[in-house]
């Protein structure tokens, strides 16, 4: 019963800021990540959490996004600072085996100009 539940996204203006959650239930994965997916466009890798408290950031993103996990909720957060219009996007909580990967449903992060 691996579920991921994102939330959080919204209409914000250029330079603006969001705070995404992903609420994990149902299992324990060491890694849980972030990942993007524009409209027509690839999914695209954002940002990742360890239960261990370290980070990882996606190039794209670089300097403007952070990511942070909540080992007690099972939550992982990803802090979006100076949003630009390149960052709309559905942003979507992804973790996984080797036999196989749980996605959420996404939430749609849109910027304006």
């Amino acid at each position: 019963q691996v579920r991921l539940v994102e939330s959080g996204g919204g209409l914000v203006q250029a330079g603006g800021s969001l705070r995404l959650s992903c609420v994990l239930t149902g299992g324990y994965f060491d890694a849980m990540d972030w990942y993007r997916q524009a409209a027509g466009g690839p999914r695209e890798y954002v940002a990742g959490t360890k239960a261990d408290g370290s980070t990882s950031i996606g190039r794209s993103v670089k300097g403007r996004f952070t990511a942070s996990r909540d080992n007690v909720e099972n939550t992982m957060y990803l802090q979006m600072n100076d949003l630009k219009p390149e960052d709309t996007a559905v942003y979507y909580c992804n973790v996984g085996t080797q036999q196989r990967e749980w996605w959420g449903q996404g939430t749609q992060v849109t910027v304006s100009s």
